[in-house]
């Protein structure tokens, strides 16, 4: 048996100093330990970064290109690197990205890593990389920070003391502290730059424009009885394309007189250098005959080979509707005002809303109207909000039966007046729709909708229904005014399209004006063959005669006119047939 081992017998010597050895290291006989070294600076900050000390136990770190500094140590806390890291990777140091070449729009990363990746392979060990943005770098831009506070104060009507009012300058300071704040002077200088930049861009347009210019007029008056008449431009460019431009904002302090208008449109013409270039005029303000023969004589001056001033439209479609609707409703306001008095009973209480939900569930209305209050600036509304309740009728009247609290509605006779009433007012109200439409609608268009209104109009005027003629003979007199206008510049676009051409024409006014259809034709006809004669005449200067008398065309042109009307022939005798007298008009037209 083996003795325990004691301090006498030991095989470790107890009293031993034992030093740990670490692999891949050599042990270090001497005696004295060298005093610790501080660790090495391993992040790749460094290499755009210095280290200074600022006071006793502050140190900031200084970045070598742009001179900024940032909070680095204080005492034993240290504040790291990530907002080293930020500055660099963000792109927040301008210096950077200009030797790099980089472009402000791609993400950024590390000077030493884009070397490495343009150089191709490298067999030095790749340094730590850290996490950038995911989000595109945009170089901050003063310049442009001022266009768009401009183009904001445009576009939004702001006052441009906007930006000296104190939160806004709290806000710009906050969201970018680099940007020099504008000064009332300042941003109305932009806003004038703005106007002149986009005024030059349109200009380019209008004198590239192939054909002519129509403008519309329209009047906005301040409380200080001083006019400004709004000038709005149509035209279509180059590429047919076409644009709606507001061209100038006339003052007028006499807004009421005759000249006002025609002051305006020179001032215009003046400005974009339109002279000869003018086709049309539409106003959208009741104008005195005496103002109107002002409007027409300098357009006839302006545009004297088309139609000698006859282009011109003093009333608006829309406009029209509207008054024209407004008038009728005015005509039966105490209907109107009984069942809106209804809407609002029901509408303002949720109780009665379910009372009158159940009631038509009841009673199995078929219809699928809901009750609306009205918008008496608008029309449409009124609209909409009686012919809901006039498809209610019967849950109304019961209503009236089960609620003591409910006051007396509409009569049968009133409920039949206000189912009258929108029958009259359902093609105004589908044409309005077909105005404020997403797409721009075309003069055609507006034709198709314009005869369909004035042929059933005149139809109700002359109803043997007493109810009918009574609504329907004024908004027919209102109608007609404009019918008179605006026909021949809409018969003049139907032509226009190769669908219809005169035939659509021939088609309408012999359904509106019956016997006398054929004098109105001619109109049309006239109107077409003078603005042929005025657009040849545009040309002539850009065709040489001896090219076109080279052309060879003589004999073509025979061939078409032979070829016409010989179809003219064989149509006539389709629509003489028996089976042809059988199909419905617009088929028949279609046919010839």
């Amino acid at each position: 048996m083996e003795p325990l081992p004691d301090e006498h017998n030991a095989i470790v010597n107890m009293d031993m100093h034992l030093e740990p050895v670490y692999l891949g290291e050599q042990i270090n006989n001497n005696a004295e330990t060298p005093p610790s070294k501080r660790r090495k600076k391993k992040s790749i900050v460094w290499e755009y970064f210095t280290i200074e000390t600022v006071s006793a136990g502050c140190r900031r770190a200084c970045c070598k290109e742009c001179k900024q500094s940032f909070a680095y140590s204080t005492g034993s806390k240290v504040a790291g690197t990530s907002h080293l890291k930020r500055h660099i990777a963000n792109g927040g140091c301008a210096h950077v990205l200009k030797n790099l070449h980089l472009d402000p729009l791609t993400p950024f990363s590390a000077p030493s890593q884009i070397a490495n990746n343009s150089a191709g392979p490298t067999t030095d060990t790749p340094k730590r990389r850290y996490r950038t943005a995911s989000v595109p770098y945009a170089a901050f831009d003063s310049d442009c920070c001022r266009q768009e506070i401009a183009h904001m104060i445009i576009k939004h009507d702001y006052p441009l003391h906007i930006v000296e009012h104190p939160w806004f300058i709290a806000f710009l300071r906050n969201l970018q502290p680099s940007f020099d704040m504008v000064n009332f002077s300042t941003v109305q200088g932009d806003c004038i730059a703005t106007y002149l930049g986009e005024k030059q861009r349109i200009q380019s347009l209008i004198e590239g424009m192939p054909g002519r210019m129509c403008l519309t007029l329209d009047l906005w008056t301040s409380c200080q009885t001083t006019g400004y008449v709004f000038v709005t431009g149509q035209f279509v460019d180059s590429e047919w394309k076409i644009h709606r431009k507001l061209l100038n904002v006339v003052m007028e302090p006499y807004p009421e007189s005759d000249s006002a208008f025609s002051h305006a449109v020179s001032a215009c013409l003046s400005d974009w250098n339109m002279e000869g270039r003018l086709f049309s005029l539409t106003i959208n303000q009741p104008l005195s005959q005496v103002g109107t023969d002002s409007l027409r004589s300098l357009l006839s001056e302006k545009n004297q080979q088309i139609l000698g001033g006859q282009l011109l439209l003093t009333h608006c479609l829309a406009r029209s509707l509207s008054s024209i609707a407004q008038e009728a409703f005015n005509a039966s306001q105490e209907i109107v005002k009984k069942v809106r008095d209804c809407v609002k009973y029901v509408k303002t209480s949720e109780v009665l809303e379910e009372k009158f939900l159940e009631l038509m569930q009841q009673l199995q209305v078929p219809s699928m109207k809901t009750l609306a209050l009205d918008d008496q600036t608008r029309w449409n509304t009124t609209y909409e909000m009686l012919l809901a309740a006039s498809e209610l009728k019967e849950v109304f009247s019961c209503l009236d039966t089960s609620d003591p609290d409910y006051s007396k509605g509409p009569t049968v006779e009133e409920w039949k007046h206000v189912e009258n009433l929108c029958t009259c007012l359902k093609l105004l109200f589908e044409t309005a729709n077909l105005l404020t439409s997403s797409t721009i609608p075309t003069t055609n268009t507006f034709f198709h909708e314009a005869w369909k209104i004035q042929l059933e109009l005149a139809r109700a005027a002359t109803s043997e229904d007493p109810t009918i003629n009574t609504i329907a003979k004024p908004m027919q007199a209102n109608f007609d005014a404009y019918w008179k206008s605006c026909c021949l510049i809409l018969a003049i676009a139907v032509v226009m399209d190769p669908r219809f051409k005169m035939k659509l024409i021939e088609f309408s006014f012999s359904k509106i004006y019956g016997e006398d259809a054929a004098s109105f034709i001619n109109l049309v006809d006239e109107g077409i063959h003078q603005m042929f004669l005025e657009y040849v005449g545009g040309i002539e200067g850009n065709v040489n005669q001896e090219d076109a008398a080279g052309l060879g065309l003589t004999d073509f042109d025979m061939y078409i006119m032979e070829t016409t009307s010989m179809t003219m022939q064989i149509s006539s005798l389709r629509m003489e047939s028996p089976q042809s007298k059988r199909l419905p008009p617009w088929v028949r037209l279609r046919l010839a």
